[in-house]
């Protein structure tokens, strides 16, 4: 059954155009997600579907008496809460609970006068209170806290003494718990640790009713969703499946328009030539001719040629001078705040030239503040920070603190280097999206991502051959967090970054610094390395669970400069094929890949025959049956049919390419 319709939707701030006719249909118990590049009306979007704003034209329907919840990127809407314990904030999501629990224990000494109204009142509440869960909530708040990072001792502080990621998981939690029917996440895995985002993907796979989320990680997208709505261009398509199927299906789609209109602009430029031989040829017949087929031609309905990507960033690091071997000993290390149990303990750890290491663990354990001890922004409470030889330091701030708020774009940049020309500076301003007018916009109207985009602006012409990076992909969009991973990979120098984007970890990293804090209260830090790029968040989870279950499989830093595996088999060990083996295996090979194409072009075949089906549906849907709840209705079951058979198709389709 339909939840949600948007039908012709637009939005415009003056002459400035967010969206534009944007139509989609979400069931009840759809899991949508929703990308499209920072600024491209995503988080607009959630603000129309939750009403907290109006379209310009269009309309968004939402069947009655469904409840919406709404995770937001910021904080604000807790600003009223600030006075309020964590555990409070969490029970004031349970008005009604709460009202019939006071209620409840208001009649309860009155039942022993035996008034019908009174014990007839307090039946019915008791029941009402029961079948609402009102025995679970308050022990449902404290675990779902439990699970976000809050332990005992925190769900006793105010909301106002947070942190803004402690905000966004209490935000978080606070929409977990009340289970709306339509549950919007904006940016749902910021802040969150490896393990938290776990438990909150483990969670959405089991919600039982609807949730979009706006979100950048692709993993996260992958995992939980199974339809996507890719906004770019003010528009908006609806495809199939999650964040990986829903660009393939887009790239399908472009070159199949693309193939249109290059189809097209072939038969215009035949008929065009057709049409000025015949009126070179002057004769009555002959204009008659061609005035008949300029008419078929002015007739014809014009393909309109897709719309290029939206320009990405380009950023390349570069070092001004190579580091010696080691880059950074750390020993011995330990730090606490005053009147405070350590954060950690007799930290070892050695950085070697060209290393890509990740830092994780939760949140809170003192991942940042190792870094700020890296940097000299803390002293140490115990231990030694030694950087090796013609060591250069570039430092990313997650908060972007090292911005000036009244500076322009234009100046916080030049100020920094101001032995560039303004050519260079514009330059350097136009790779990450600063162009025009933009780099007259003052830091402190910036959002987030414009934010993050300055300030690699700034760590890309610092050319410095050690960078340590503190959350760097906040804020920033896939196609951002693409562009930084490749320009990280290609570097020259030494890269320590406090991270948990599992794409970044992925690519990059060649060794993580895993921080699991014991019973005890005090960190600790196990390195392990990682076998070979591409599988380091495999190798990290598998640490992570190896971990929780007792089983250490990484090991210390001091433990990693002696443990060697002298088992692994050699290529020497293994014989080599014989002349026939050869042969049957090329035979065998051959015949595979003929099956592998025929199959290819069967399944190619069947999916565009659906992806036509779907099309068809979908401008009935959004057009002559708008207006027909019941006639939209059985469009859309026969749509989602209709997308489950393209998945499979999509499925078989993967596993064969």
């Amino acid at each position: 059954m339909l939840l949600l319709t948007a039908s012709d939707v637009s939005v415009s701030f003056g002459t400035d155009v967010v969206l534009e006719k944007v139509s989609f249909s979400v069931a009840e118990n759809d899991r949508l997600g929703v990308i499209g590049v920072n600024g491209c009306g995503k988080s607009t979007l959630l603000k129309l579907i939750c009403g907290e704003m109006e379209p310009t034209s269009g309309s968004i329907h939402l069947s009655r008496e469904k409840t919406i919840g709404i995770l937001r990127q910021d904080d604000a809407f807790l600003a009223g809460d600030l006075n309020l314990t964590l555990s409070g904030r969490m029970l004031a999501a349970f008005p009604d609970l709460l009202a019939a629990e006071r209620r409840l224990a208001e009649l309860e000494p009155l039942l022993s006068s035996g008034d019908d109204k009174i014990i007839r009142e307090y039946t019915a509440l008791h029941e009402s209170f029961l079948s609402s869960g009102g025995l679970t909530f308050r022990s449902r708040a404290d675990a779902t806290l439990a699970k976000l990072g809050f332990d005992e001792e925190t769900r006793k502080r105010t909301v106002g003494s947070l942190s803004g990621g402690q905000r966004t998981r209490l935000a978080l939690a606070v929409q977990l718990v009340r289970e709306p029917d339509l549950l919007l996440l904006d940016e749902p895995t910021n802040h969150l640790d490896v393990e938290t985002m776990g438990w909150l993907e483990n969670y959405l796979l089991s919600y039982s009713k609807c949730f979009i989320a706006v979100s950048h990680d692709r993993y996260f997208l992958d995992r939980v969703t199974t339809k996507t709505l890719h906004i770019e261009h003010h528009g908006a398509k609806l495809y199939a499946g999650g964040y990986t199927a829903s660009m393939e299906q887009r790239r399908i789609d472009r070159e199949i328009a693309e193939r249109h209109w290059k189809n097209q602009q072939r038969e215009i430029a035949r008929q065009e030539a057709y049409i000025a031989q015949q009126r070179a040829w002057n004769r009555e017949r002959n204009i008659i001719a061609a005035e008949s087929r300029q008419k078929l031609l002015d007739k014809m309905e014009r393909v309109e040629r897709p719309k290029a990507d939206a320009k990405g960033i380009s950023m390349r690091f570069t070092s001004a001078g190579a580091s010696g071997n080691d880059v950074l000993s750390v020993r011995g290390l330990t730090f606490g705040y005053v009147n405070t149990a350590p954060l950690f303990t007799d930290l070892n750890f050695t950085v070697k030239r060209l290393e890509r290491i990740f830092v994780v663990g939760p949140n809170g354990c003192g991942k940042s503040t190792l870094v700020k001890l890296l940097l000299g922004k803390l002293p140490p409470s115990r231990g030694v920070i030694e950087p090796g030889y013609h060591v250069e330091i570039g430092y990313y701030d997650q908060e972007n603190q090292n911005l000036t708020p009244e500076n322009t774009v234009l100046d916080e940049l030049w100020n920094a280097y101001p032995t560039r020309t303004e050519t260079e500076i514009r330059s350097t301003l136009g790779l990450f999206r600063f162009t025009g007018d933009a780099v007259f916009r003052t830091v402190s109207v910036l959002s987030g991502g414009e934010r993050a985009r300055l300030t690699l602006a700034k760590l890309m012409l610092s050319r410095k051959n050690f960078l340590l990076l503190d959350e760097p992909t906040n804020h920033l969009d896939i196609d951002s967090r693409e562009a930084l991973g490749e320009a990280l990979s290609a570097f020259d120098g030494t890269i320590f970054v406090v991270s948990h984007d599992r794409y970044l970890i992925e690519k990059l990293a060649t060794r993580i610094l895993l921080f699991q804090p014991p019973f005890s209260g005090f960190g600790d830090l196990f390195s392990f390395p990682v076998q070979h790029l591409g599988t380091a968040f495999t190798d990290l989870s598998a640490e992570i669970a190896a971990r929780q279950n007792g089983a250490v499989t990484g090991v210390s830093e001091k433990e990693s400069k002696t443990k060697q595996n002298a088992d692994a088999p050699t290529l020497a060990d293994v014989p080599a094929p014989s002349q026939k083996e050869r042969y049957l295996q090329a035979k065998q090979s051959a015949s595979a890949e003929r099956k592998r194409k025929s199959a290819l072009e069967r399944l190619h075949a069947e999916a565009q025959r659906l992806e036509n089906e779907i099309a068809a549906v979908e401008e009935e849907l959004y057009g002559s049956a708008a207006a027909d709840y019941a006639r939209a209705a059985e469009l859309d079951t026969a749509r989602s049919a209709l997308e489950s058979q393209l998945m499979e198709v999509y499925e078989e389709l993967e596993e064969l390419e």
